[in-house]
């Protein structure tokens, strides 16, 4: 990489996503941004953001030789240190790109890569660090292999026998395998003994409910929240790599300690969306506590405009992990950031400006002062806090959702909590 990094100067990144000619500008922006959100947790820049859309990709560079020259020109242009794709790229291609930039010493990420070097920078425990190192070991075998066809076809295509270049390919996957079992071996040793801590939880007759979610909706908040357990919180994505787990102490109302209940909450990694399920299945030993749980809290970012479809993403991540019909509740958190005022406005109480963002996707009021006053919401904090989408009220998620039991509350203010706890009661 260039030299600047050596010097821990930030990271610059051009973002690149190849997309469906039918996919449409709002979309394709929302993609944009959450790569820019993973490129910013990893502690980099963007520099430049670009769309190509194409039905299928270029076989050879996914991006098309006439997009690469571009992509060049934009690198060099903005100093940047690293290409990221915002898609899988097959090993023949990753290592087709990285040959056409090795020359300005910049390396190209597909998005999996760029999650991995995230999930590598907030692992502590050894037992995280050791998912991580067989997520990377399970994504880069492919191309390995795919490297060795490649070198050999080029080999083929020059008249030179295939040989030096194959054996080192066969040496690195031995390699790679070798690594893979050992890690394994290690992550057993893990898993027996969580199974064991699991074990001894319900031999005690502990209820455990475990928190899942998309990246970054508020699940240690509400772990913090539930138990006064100190966790790692910040806003950005995937904070949480291991499993934490609190204990939520729920008194009798004769306070009575005989009678009062005590229930596990676990706090587990966040799910993103074109997660590979590979990816997915490295984490097994974290995912655990999941699968043995009571009850599955499903914590729903409420200010999020991509609600439903990140709430499908999770429901996709559960069916694949055996879960779909464990029971589940639904938590719409950081209602704190949207206005207090659970109703709809009329439409004949917008002027025509506003009524406009009624005929867009999701009904986005903007936020600011001046819907704030149309609407007659006056809050003395009203610039803080997010519009709902109109088509998205409480109300309307909560009957939309109602087999969930939808609990509505703010993990960061504490506020509402106590209508979780009455469900929580009940398990």
């Amino acid at each position: 990489m260039r030299a600047m990094n050596q010097n821990n100067k930030k990271l610059k990144a051009v973002l690149v996503d190849v997309i469906d000619p039918k996919t449409t500008k709002e979309e394709a922006q929302k993609r944009l941004e959450e790569l820019e959100s993973l490129v910013q947790t990893f502690g980099g820049i963007v520099v430049l953001k670009t769309i190509q859309q194409r039905v299928v990709p270029d076989y050879e560079t996914y991006v098309g030789k006439g997009k690469l020259t571009e992509i060049k020109e934009y690198v060099e242009e903005f100093g940047a240190d690293v290409v990221v794709l915002n898609n899988i790229i097959k090993p023949r291609q990753i290592y087709a790109l990285n040959e056409a930039f090795q020359k300005m010493e910049v390396k190209v990420w597909d998005r999996v890569d760029m999650i991995l070097k995230i999930f590598s920078k907030h692992a502590k425990s050894t037992e995280a660090k050791l998912q991580i190192e067989l997520a990377s070991i399970r994504h880069m075998g492919p191309r390995i292999f795919g490297m060795g066809i490649e070198l050999s076809r080029q080999a083929g295509a020059m008249g030179v026998r295939a040989g030096q270049g194959e054996s080192n390919t066969e040496l690195m996957k031995r390699h790679l395998s070798q690594q893979e079992l050992n890690i394994v071996k290690k992550l057993e040793h893990y898993d027996t003994i969580n199974k064991g801590h699991r074990q001894r939880r319900k031999r005690q007759n502990y209820k455990t409910a475990a928190l899942v979610g998309y990246t970054n909706a508020g699940k240690s908040s509400l772990l913090n929240s539930l138990t006064g357990k100190k966790v790692y919180i910040a806003d950005e994505l995937f904070a949480t790599l291991s499993t934490r787990v609190g204990k939520l102490y729920i008194p009798s109302p004769d306070f009575d300690h005989a009678k009062s209940q005590e229930i596990l909450i676990a706090d587990t990694i966040g799910f993103i969306r074109d997660l590979p399920p590979g990816l997915i299945k490295a984490f097994k030993s974290t995912l655990a506590e999941t699968v043995d749980a009571d009850l599955l809290l499903h914590v729903i970012d409420i200010t999020d405009p991509d609600i439903h479809q990140k709430i499908d993403i999770v429901e996709e991540v559960l069916e694949q992990l055996g879960l779909s019909d464990k029971p589940k509740i639904y938590i719409f958190n950081k209602t704190d950031l949207i206005s207090p005022y659970h109703f709809e406005p009329r439409e004949e109480d917008l002027d025509e400006e506003h009524k406009a963002y009624l005929e867009r996707p999701g009904g986005i009021l903007p936020a600011g002062e001046k819907a704030a006053k149309m609407l007659g919401w006056h809050n003395s904090d009203i610039e803080n806090r997010k519009f709902m989408s109109i088509k998205d009220h409480p109300k309307k998620l909560s009957k939309k959702y109602k087999k969930f039991n939808p609990v509505f509350l703010s993990a960061h203010k504490k506020e509402r909590i106590e209508d979780l706890i009455e469900i929580l009661k009940e398990i």
